[in-house]
């Protein structure tokens, strides 16, 4: 699989590689809300999908990963098997995704929502597929703000962090997180974190 500047390749990649080490973290943090039929929405290479099988795999029904690309699929299928998972290839803003995915006890989406152009389209299909009582997980590094100039060249828009949060105001239930390196925490006043993840159950 060709490397873009945002796949993550664990194969390809130095062990102590400060992006690598980040969406690990964020896949160890998930492992907790990790239950019955779960989701991993732009699951790229496939390490996190399959992380979260082998390390909740008493506690799981079954992993579906989904990416836009099919040679990340195809990758993932090859290099990152697991008996729970499966991977597809689908677009996350198409609106008929929750007809054809179904219900899921958790979803996660880690660094997803800043390379969407139709946001409300993608979030819709995260609060349709997630199951009452449900958890999102979800991640993104914040920015200048919606329809602002960015120097990631394959993101859209970086959302500040009050734009951020203020997406899941549908939800039963919110915790926020930031995470700075490998450290996720709920948030010490003064201090920068360059990402924010939210938890919010359905």
């Amino acid at each position: 699989m060709k490397y873009t500047g945002e796949r993550v390749l664990p194969d390809t990649m130095n062990p102590m590689n400060g992006m690598l080490l980040e969406h690990i973290a964020r896949y160890q943090f998930a492992i907790y809300y990790s239950k019955g039929r779960v989701l991993d929405i732009a699951s790229g290479s496939g390490f996190g999908t399959q992380l979260i099988a082998k390390a909740a795999k008493s506690r799981l029904q079954e992993v579906v990963g989904v990416d836009i690309d099919q040679e990340a699929t195809d990758y993932a299928n090859g290099r990152y098997y697991h008996p729970l998972v499966t991977y597809k290839t689908a677009d996350a803003a198409d609106p008929f995704l929750p007809e054809t995915l179904g219900k899921f006890d958790a979803i996660f989406s880690f660094e997803t929502i800043e390379h969407i152009s139709g946001e409300i389209s993608f979030l819709r299909n995260l609060f349709a597929m997630l199951k009452p009582g449900g958890t999102l997980v979800i991640s993104t590094p914040f920015g200048l703000g919606r329809g602002q100039p960015t120097t990631e060249p394959f993101h859209v828009h970086q959302l500040t962090e009050k734009e951020f949060f203020s997406l899941f105001d549908g939800y039963n239930h919110i915790e926020r997180y930031y995470q700075r390196g490998v450290l996720i925490e709920p948030g010490r006043p003064g201090r920068h974190y360059p990402i924010g993840i939210a938890v919010c159950i359905k």
